[in-house]
């Protein structure tokens, strides 16, 4: 399994959120740089990037930030947040990006996710972001009518290499993460799934692992030193 710490970007600092609300951050690293350095340390090898401020106005606000990021080191690296068009996946495949994480447009546009599959196959994921097992969209600002494990299933009958699924009931509120959505998503689907949202502890990553779930998205945990990345890393492998 393969873990990935996350790099979440509101006007180029590094914070996380609670649930997704804007209006509640924490800022931790005015230079993100300085926690890559630490990423890289403890023995990371993959990354993931959000451009919250993309998320929720569908522009790459943090792109100048994100390319910085991207020439700094050589991990495998995945990001999402406002990547509503062609042009912006070719912008971040350009600098290296390894897998485009596509959100809001997925929902909107079943059409251009089809051919962006096709094109790009496995540079692309979807981000299947729920509350309630409902779909956000927007920078979770927007609550869609349609069950996310169906949204799911759908994806990948269509052929998607990755999906990133976060309870946002979950998110940045260190209580754990919602291992039965994981469970069920791994009966149901054949892509690669990677877990997202909450995760606290090893015990959790030790029972994604045992789901033999692709990844995981640590972030919070890491920061306010809940987890040890360096031991979780070693674990996933």
């Amino acid at each position: 399994m393969k873990i990935f710490p996350a790099i979440d970007l509101k006007n180029g600092e590094v914070v996380r959120l609670t649930e997704g609300d804007y209006n509640d951050k924490k800022i931790y690293f005015k230079n993100p740089i300085e926690v890559l350095d630490f990423f890289i340390e403890d023995g990371s090898e993959n990354l993931h990037i959000v451009d919250l401020d993309g998320a929720s106005e569908g522009k790459t606000f943090n792109f100048n930030t994100i390319e910085k990021i991207i020439k700094k080191c050589d991990l495998f690296t995945q990001v999402g947040g406002g990547i509503r068009n062609e042009e912006t996946i070719k912008k971040y495949l350009d600098i290296g990006v390894k897998r485009i994480i596509l959100g809001t447009i997925a929902f909107e546009d079943l059409n251009f996710l089809e051919k962006m599959i096709k094109k790009y196959k496995k540079n692309i994921a979807v981000a299947v972001d729920a509350k309630n097992r409902m779909i956000a969209i927007k920078g979770w600002k927007e609550i869609k009518n349609e069950d996310s494990v169906y949204c799911c299933k759908k994806f990948d009958s269509m052929g998607i290499d990755t999906i990133i699924y976060t309870d946002i009931s979950k998110d940045g509120k260190l209580s754990g993460t919602n291992l039965d959505i994981y469970k069920e998503l791994k009966s149901k689907i054949s892509c690669n799934i990677i877990a997202s949202g909450g995760i606290t502890n090893e015990e959790e990553i030790i029972k994604l692992k045992e789901m033999n779930i692709y990844g995981a998205i640590v972030g919070k945990a890491i920061y306010e030193k809940k987890i040890d990345l360096k031991k979780i890393i070693k674990i996933a492998k």
